[in-house]
């Protein structure tokens, strides 16, 4: 068979599979489809559909057609966290500096030293570091997942949730962009590399210019034309910041944090993002799924990932529920709040992805990781739809 035959039977497998399990399961409640997608990746990968036929699994995803897919997932990741910095609302949190700084402070910092101290436990076993990662990047690089918060994902949680307008999902979205700028900010330092250090302060006086220059030309072009120039800034951002060495995530982000969202229409936004989660990113979530390994033995991997779990889900509920009390909200917000700042998802997949492509961690850490953000992003639902209908229904009673 040619590799374009060979192509297009992956990404059979890529989309037939989650789509029948997602349907034939009415997984939707406690796993959405892009979860199940993700899932998917993971039992198409070396361990489970290459473990159990390996000469299948060699066939299908060999070299050139790994390629391939890998090339596809780097766009459509791109495009996906280019959305997520647009998406980004700065004005209405300086608004509400106070209220924002608190709590997205406190979300951020306690789940990030939760999940540090595990880190810091499990680096005193051999397998979870990468050879490439000093002991303060792996430790920064997993706390930090461990308190990352999936932007993209939670539209789409707060838009089934039916909360996405008002103003509860308005807060909920304020208090993820920050920690949102902290993430990709961490992960420059943790990428900093200071033989490239003149390459990467110039890449920033760079992007500082030609970010002045973007923004007014996008002031004079209509809108049909702001796609088109916005997608060709994308790929010069990602080019810049991966030639100077803060990889090619961080100048996608970058290349949305700096436009403005009014410039473009919301409706056709949504559905934007809606056609990238389902015509092009199953792939990256397949090439996702090909990195993950279980060499260090499967209970420890697993026993990694649900330790790791605990401490994202606590940290956040914890962060959230402190700022709760200083803040002084109604009875039931902060755990509705906490368990929806909790979805990991796609951004922590992501920066797990980075880490693994400078070789801070293993892939070992990386499936740990994986499951982690598998298992945050089901809890979601199911924990926060019955205490969003509690909340509702006190809220009616009082009034």
């Amino acid at each position: 068979m040619t590799t374009t035959e060979i192509f297009l039977i992956a990404l059979l497998l890529i989309f037939t599979a989650p789509y029948l399990i997602w349907r034939g399961l009415r997984t939707d409640y406690y796993a959405p489809l892009v979860v199940v997608q993700i899932v998917c990746g993971i039992l198409l990968g070396p361990g489970v559909l290459g473990a159990v036929f390996p000469s299948y699994y060699s066939f299908v995803f060999n070299q050139q057609v790994i390629g391939a897919l890998n090339g596809i997932a780097w766009w459509a990741v791109m495009i996906f966290v280019w959305i997520a910095g647009l998406e980004l609302d700065l004005k209405q949190a300086w608004a509400r500096r106070s209220e924002t700084g608190v709590t997205a402070g406190l979300a951020l910092a306690v789940p990030l030293a939760f999940g540090a101290i595990v880190a810091v436990g499990m680096l005193q076993f051999p397998g979870w570091a990468g050879p490439e990662g000093e002991p303060w990047q792996v430790v920064m690089g997993i706390g930090m997942a461990c308190a990352v918060t999936a932007l993209p994902i939670l539209v789409l949680f707060l838009e089934k949730l039916d909360v996405l307008r008002q103003p509860l999902g308005q807060r909920v979205l304020r208090y993820a962009s920050l920690d949102d700028i902290a993430i990709w900010g961490v992960l420059a330092l943790i990428l900093l590399d200071w033989e490239r250090v003149g390459r990467q302060a110039g890449f920033l006086v760079g992007f500082t210019v030609a970010t002045w220059a973007v923004r007014a030309l996008m002031q004079r072009l209509q809108e049909r034309d702001r796609w088109y120039v916005a997608l060709i800034w994308l790929a010069g951002s990602g080019l810049a910041a991966d030639w100077a060495g803060l990889h090619f995530m961080v100048g996608a982000f970058l290349s949305g944090a700096v436009l403005e969202g009014n410039w473009f229409d919301r409706k056709k936004m949504d559905l934007f993002r809606d056609h990238v989660l389902l015509a092009i990113m199953p792939v990256f979530f397949l090439s996702t799924g090909l990195r993950t390994q279980w060499d260090v033995g499967g209970v420890a991997v697993f026993a990694a990932a649900a330790t790791l779990l605990v401490a994202s889900v606590a940290g956040k509920l914890a962060g959230v529920g402190l700022a709760g009390r200083i803040l002084k909200w109604e009875k039931g917000e902060a755990s509705i709040i906490g368990w929806l700042l909790q979805t990991k998802a796609l951004i922590m997949i992501i920066f797990a992805n980075i880490l693994l492509d400078r070789q801070i961690i293993t892939s070992e850490t990386f499936t740990a990781l994986l499951l982690m953000a598998v298992g945050s992003t089901m809890l979601t639902i199911p924990m926060v739809t019955p205490r969003l209908k509690k909340l509702i229904g006190l809220s009616a009673k009082a009034g």
